[in-house]
């Protein structure tokens, strides 16, 4: 009679001590595999190298200066070594004052010579000294050139962006220094 008078146990209690034993397999699980994730990527742990490293970094652009300017690295050959020395003189000094003109010209180029309505456009070029100039596209329109909405900056001497245009037809862009008036070749792209 012992056996048959024994109490069965309590459901609720054996369904807390279920619930229980479930929720911490669960946590353990869980808690494992966050681990072994952190591990795996390198978040947390070992900061002794990385925390310090972006303590010390910072946002601080140095400011643009001249280098010398060395010339070509390359030397060639002339044709004719037996010119007079008059005509070298005269060619140098004409060579040098085109060479300061063009050395300060805006050189614009475009990407494409003939694009679709809205399709970009692409403008590239350099402004030798013009480090940190602001330029802005022009487009010629009925014999004025008219500012275009789009602005850019220099930077290392070279500059681009993009336009698009919906006016059909041969369109010519330039871009001009804001600051100084100077303005670029003009580039020729055909829309439509």
């Amino acid at each position: 009679m012992s056996d048959e008078q024994e109490k069965p146990d309590n459901p609720v209690v054996s369904g807390l001590v279920a619930l229980l034993a479930v929720s911490l397999a669960v946590g353990l699980v869980l808690g494992g595999v966050a681990l072994v994730g952190t591990r795996i990527l390198g978040i947390g742990g070992d900061s002794s190298g990385s925390a310090d490293s972006t303590e010390l970094e910072s946002a601080v652009i140095p400011k643009p200066s001249k280098t010398a300017a060395n010339g070509p690295q390359l030397t060639l050959a002339t044709e004719d070594t037996e010119e007079t020395e008059d005509t070298e003189t005269a060619e140098t000094e004409a060579t040098e004052s085109e060479t300061a003109k063009s050395e300060k010209a805006i050189t614009l180029q475009a990407g494409q010579t003939a694009v679709g309505n809205f399709e970009r456009i692409d403008l590239s070029g350099i402004y030798p000294g013009g480090e940190g100039a602001i330029l802005q596209v022009q487009r010629l329109e009925g014999g004025q050139w008219v500012d275009f909405n789009a602005t850019l900056s220099v930077s290392n001497e070279t500059f681009n962006t993009y336009v698009q245009s919906a006016q059909t037809g041969v369109n010519k862009f330039r871009v001009v220094d804001s600051a100084t008036g100077d303005s670029s070749n003009a580039v020729t792209v055909t829309v439509g």
